[in-house]
């Protein structure tokens, strides 16, 4: 298996793995959203909810603002000394206490430890009218996006196959597929089309190039051909702040290692042989 990245930001990763199954890549993707843990607020206690909006309702929109998560400083309640009670290891607790008129964003949102603090401070909570007020404390904990999309690292990933085109003898260079690329793909040269270096991977596997080489009229077969390769994929990775992209896709493995370990042990001590 081979890695390679052509984009790695603070919140966004691309990159092409090579060498692996459809199978291994879905489970991948899938690690990235539901098995990667971060805080999210899941507790709140309201002592005062003047606010147009319901405590439900209230309660609910603080979950979905993104936490800054630091998995080497917090621990899931279940795994927690505490016993599930809720301490400083497992809960990360803040506190809200805003007057109207005006709005009040996530930056209200006052943390305890100042590493757990909103991943945007811009967030729309509510709006406040004069002499309406929300106080609050709110409570939140690690989980996973496999129990709720609060709890979703990412907010957008996903992979493709990785694009092949294939440019045949036949091809007299008219250009009308050129013009059907939405992607921008394809140029003339040589007396045939052929690939822009470096943009092959913006190919969305759409095909229009081979419908409008059909209907120049030049056969029953397209001189371009636009495949997949099965071993290969592009992936495109979108973090909520939360973490660093580059971590999700380190936790994602480190889950996808663990669990393969752990199926390993089982069916070892199930069958008495040893399994590498």
């Amino acid at each position: 298996m081979e890695i390679a990245f052509s984009r790695l930001d603070e919140r966004v990763a691309k990159f092409t793995i090579s060498g692996v199954s459809t199978s291994f890549a879905n489970m991948l993707r899938r690690a990235m959203i539901s098995e990667v843990p971060t805080l999210a607020i899941e507790d709140v206690r309201i002592y005062d909810n003047s606010s147009v909006l319901f405590d439900e309702m209230l309660a609910h929109r603080l979950g979905l603002i993104p936490l800054r998560t630091d998995l080497d400083r917090y621990v899931r309640r279940s795994e927690c000394t505490c016993e599930g009670a809720g301490c400083p290891l497992c809960t990360a607790t803040y506190t809200l206490s805003v007057e109207g008129p005006g709005t009040v964003y996530s930056s209200d949102l006052i943390p305890q430890d100042p590493d757990a603090a909103p991943a945007e401070e811009k967030i729309p909570i509510i709006t406040l009218d004069k002499d309406q007020k929300v106080v609050l404390e709110a409570h939140a904990i690690l989980n996973t996006g496999k129990e709720h999309a609060k709890w979703q690292a990412t907010t957008a990933c996903g992979y493709k196959n990785y694009p092949s085109i294939t440019v045949t003898e036949k091809c007299d260079g008219c250009g009308m597929c050129i013009d059907e690329c939405p992607r921008g793909v394809l140029e003339p040269g040589d007396g045939k089309v052929r690939v822009i270096g470096g943009r092959l991977e913006l190919c969305s596997l759409c095909r229009l190039c081979e419908r409008a080489c059909l209907a120049g009229g030049i056969g029953t077969e397209p001189a371009i051909h636009v495949g997949a390769d099965e071993n290969r994929f592009i992936f495109v990775v979108e973090g909520d702040g939360s973490m660093p992209a580059r971590e999700i896709i380190e936790r994602a493995l480190q889950y996808i290692q663990k669990t393969s370990d752990d199926l390993v042990d089982v069916i070892n001590e199930i069958t008495g042989e040893g399994i590498e």
